[in-house]
């Protein structure tokens, strides 16, 4: 980070969490970030999903939920940017406060509740952005939906002309009984549902899963197998946790879902399994409390084809991403590797 930048993100930490998440946003849009002007080592050149990216590096959902900052976060340098999730409606989410920051843990915890601006506000943004660069779209479901399977066919209609891959999300735990969804049979019908809609309106767009870090064996070998049924894209290994396990910070104790560094290693766990249980046949994302290259290579050892950030950037800034990436490439290259795609799964 330079001097302005590292001022900056003091100055953030001592705000409110939500209120400082939407200046960094702001931030983003003013070009108060540096653009990431460097070359890419060739090393880091990654083909994933049929998506070829410049490095496997990219922004998680829930940073940018309603498509605000886009092509900035392209520009900082991310491979690829996750907006949503986004609900056919506009929905406000749960009560205010509901993000707390965990410094002595290096995490936070969010009850968001899938607040965001809704599908129409959300295309509109996107239609207008500038063109280029790799973008995908978390589907959620509103709380009052009488049809929550149905409610992510119906933003992937929507959105699908303007995104590369789509999410089906079934794993936040501030929408009561939705991770219910991740159960075989609702699972299936979830992805069955929202995989033709896919296949009708948009079927160069690939569609993935993303899962919770607290399934158990039993759970994973479930989606596992639906995953392989269903000849779905892609799974998101993971979203947040309820446990609270080995935390320190004082707001420990609030409700919600927790990410950050105490995520790694059970995230990194189901992301091993997964790898295993589909054989390595279907791309996997690894996320969760990813904040150094090691940590990133650590998720590629263990089966991911791509990473994604979040939390980190919340006490890092987003000149994060370049950190990571070029520590990533030297891990690589000290190892002997000359392509990213020979350590996927290197660790299993």
């Amino acid at each position: 980070m330079n001097a302005l930048q590292t001022v900056g993100m003091a100055a953030l930490r001592r705000m409110d969490p939500e209120k400082a998440h939407g200046y960094a946003l702001r931030a983003l849009n003013a070009g108060l970030v540096l653009p990431w002007s460097s070359p890419v080592p060739t090393i880091l050149r990654t083909r994933a999903m049929g998506l070829t990216l410049a490095h496997p590096v990219g922004v998680a959902a829930g940073f940018d939920k309603n498509a605000e900052a886009v092509t900035p976060l392209l520009d900082a340098g991310f491979a690829f940017v996750e907006v949503g999730a986004v609900t056919p409606k506009a929905q406000a989410g749960n009560p205010r406060p509901r993000m707390f920051r965990l410094p002595a843990d290096r995490a936070a915890i969010n009850r968001y509740g899938f607040n965001n601006d809704g599908m129409e506000a959300i295309r509109a943004r996107l239609a207008a952005r500038r063109p280029g660069g790799t973008v995908g779209v978390n589907l959620g479901a509103n709380k009052d939906s009488d049809d929550r399977a149905g409610d992510y066919g119906i933003v992937l209609r929507r959105l699908a002309p303007l995104v590369d891959f789509a999410t089906v999300n079934v794993s936040s735990p501030n929408t009561v009984g939705l991770r219910d969804m991740q159960a075989r049979e609702a699972l299936e019908e979830v992805l069955t549902r929202t995989l033709a809609v896919r296949d009708e309106t948009a079927p160069g767009v690939k569609l993935l899963l993303k899962i919770a870090p607290d399934l158990t064996d039993a759970q994973i070998e479930d989606v596992a197998q639906v995953a392989l049924e269903t000849g779905i894209d892609g799974i998101v290994a993971t979203n947040t946790t309820l446990s609270r396990a080995g935390l320190s910070d004082r707001a420990r104790g609030e409700a919600g879902g927790l990410s950050g560094a105490p995520l790694f290693a059970r995230s990194t766990q189901v992301l091993a399994r997964l790898a295993t249980r589909t054989e390595r046949r279907i791309p996997l994302i690894g996320v969760g409390g990813i904040a150094t290259g090691a940590d990133a290579y650590a998720k590629i050892g263990a089966g991911a084809s791509l990473v994604q950030l979040y939390t980190a950037l919340a006490y890092d800034g987003p000149g994060l991403v370049r950190t990571i990436a070029l520590d990533l490439a030297r891990l690589l290259e000290r190892d002997g590797y000359v392509n990213i795609a020979q350590a996927v799964g290197k660790d299993l």
